[in-house]
């Protein structure tokens, strides 16, 4: 199972990678296992306002369909237009090619209650 350790990660397995003052956001290696084969990717809306914790898109697997959850509040900025038409870039490169959305995050602090790769490590062990 792949826990890069320069990135931050949420309860609720999504992954944060800080980008100035915005953070990438996809879901982890843990999470895209767990769901099996992604077909389909609901994403969030440039200029969509999310807030930590709430529910700002979905995925569907094979198996079910699971929200995503924002890592940090603030403004979608960026989306990955290309899961629309390959979804299982989720599963294939869950950490590159398979991120989800940028958002501009409103308060760093945000970003010191996520996880860093050792807590995500304990996390999914227990």
């Amino acid at each position: 199972m792949s826990i890069p350790d320069h990135l931050r990660y949420s309860s609720d397995h999504e992954w944060a990678l800080v980008e100035g003052d915005a953070v990438r956001i996809g879901i982890t290696d843990y999470a895209q296992d767990a769901l099996g084969d992604v077909v389909y990717v609901e994403l969030p809306q440039v200029g969509d306002r999310v807030q930590q914790g709430e529910a700002f898109g979905e995925v569907e697997s094979t198996k079910s369909v699971s929200e995503l959850f924002a890592p940090v509040s603030g403004v979608v900025a960026d989306v990955n237009d290309e899961l629309g038409g390959a979804p299982q870039r989720l599963n294939e490169d869950p950490y590159g090619d398979g991120w989800i959305c940028t958002v501009t995050f409103d308060d760093a602090a945000e970003l010191d209650s996520l996880l860093d790769a050792d807590g995500y490590r304990d996390l999914i062990a227990g």
